[in-house]
């Protein structure tokens, strides 16, 4: 399991606005999510296939609004969790 450096910092965002209001609720959320993330190991294409991408191995785990984007590489045997973000109607 690798989680890319865009997905810590985009992470470390999220948790500071949940922390605004409650540092409790940051930190449950964090815990869920690695939990969620974690799990990806045993079966790593449980989740759709990206709606941002073409390619059958980037997937989306959609956790509270949030999209978690991340990729199994066959080849090095690893999954690498890319992204996370929020969906905003605009």
């Amino acid at each position: 399991m690798v989680r890319k450096r865009e997905y810590l910092l985009e992470l470390k965002n999220i948790l500071s606005f949940i922390a605004l209001d409650s540092p409790n609720r940051a930190r449950a959320f964090k815990k869920q999510l690695d939990f969620r993330v974690d799990g990806l190991v045993h079966f790593p294409y449980k989740y759709r296939q990206s709606i941002h991408h073409y390619n059958e191995a980037v997937r989306d785990l959609i956790y509270k609004g949030y999209t978690i984007v991340y990729r199994v590489n066959e080849a090095s045997d690893k999954i690498e969790v890319v992204d996370i973000f929020k969906y905003q109607d605009r």
